[in-house]
């Protein structure tokens, strides 16, 4: 049985409001985490269409991530590896996809939909009978939820943080109650490894990490709140070109560390040359 929770996150956003704040965010956000020396790495990102949801945007990336496995993880994968991450963004539809060449048996599938609302909807992704039956709803606080110590900074804590163009913020226990505007992001993840012996494992470490990554990555879009707000979407599709071009020099230098004779050249200059 494939393992499914439905993550719901809330936001003191509008949908309109996060579809700008999301894509600053995820720019932003992948070009800091390479700096510890993996990352993401953007290969495609163009428009696409779909019968059903129209005109959306469709972006293909490495996530070299080798170092922040399990050390029981570690022991099975290559020095070079990485998952690759599709995603059609039918904005607020999205359908994103994560496989492993590697691994051709891990398959993780998320479908997200957002919302003006305070994570009422009790079946936004129009999930069949049988998976309703074992989907476990996770509402995730981004103010009070516990953040793991290293990503921890009191200036991305929505407890501490107050906008000072939209005024929103502090948030206070509660808030999802009291709060407006909100809006949520319903999140179903599909995670499946179907390897006896590691199946339940590894389904409950990918579940365990994404929700990591939603909790930092919305508490970030928040605390970013003053940077993005007023931003067009060309301007933060701009915007978003910029961080992915910095990103992408950023984790090609550290997959493919200069020679010992160039150690003192920069990334800039390796390309440049």
């Amino acid at each position: 049985m494939v393992l499914i929770k439905e993550y719901r996150v809330c936001m003191p956003l509008t949908v309109e409001e996060y579809k700008i704040g999301q894509l600053y965010m995820i720019a932003r956000h992948s070009l800091e985490q390479s700096d510890e020396g993996e990352g993401v790495e953007v290969m495609d990102n163009k428009p696409c269409e779909d019968p059903v949801h129209g005109v959306g945007q469709y972006t293909e990336k490495r996530i070299h991530l080798s170092n922040r496995l399990p050390y029981w993880i570690q022991a099975i994968c290559p020095r070079v590896f990485y998952v690759t991450e599709k995603s059609w963004n039918y904005y607020p539809y999205t359908l994103t996809e994560y496989t492993c060449s590697f691994i051709p048996k891990l398959n993780v599938l998320i479908k997200t939909k957002y919302e003006n609302n305070n994570g009422s909807t009790e079946n936004c992704l129009d999930l069949c009978d049988d998976e309703l039956k074992v989907r476990v709803v996770d509402h995730v606080d981004i103010a009070f939820d516990d953040l793991t110590g290293k990503h921890y900074k009191r200036e991305e804590d929505p407890k501490f943080f107050k906008s000072d163009k939209t005024n929103r913020g502090p948030l206070v226990e509660g808030w999802r109650e009291i709060d407006s505007p909100i809006m949520c992001s319903y999140k179903v993840v599909h995670a499946s490894f179907e390897v006896w012996g590691l199946q339940t494992k590894v389904e409950e470490f990918i579940q365990r990490a994404i929700r990591d990554i939603l909790l930092l990555g919305h508490r970030q879009a928040f605390a970013w709140l003053d940077e993005w707000y007023g931003m067009t979407l060309e301007d933060v599709r701009i915007y978003e070109r910029q961080k992915q071009a910095e990103t992408n020099e950023k984790v090609q230098y550290n997959v493919n560390p200069p020679a010992v004779n160039d150690v003192d050249v920069t990334p800039a200059e390796r390309v440049e040359s």
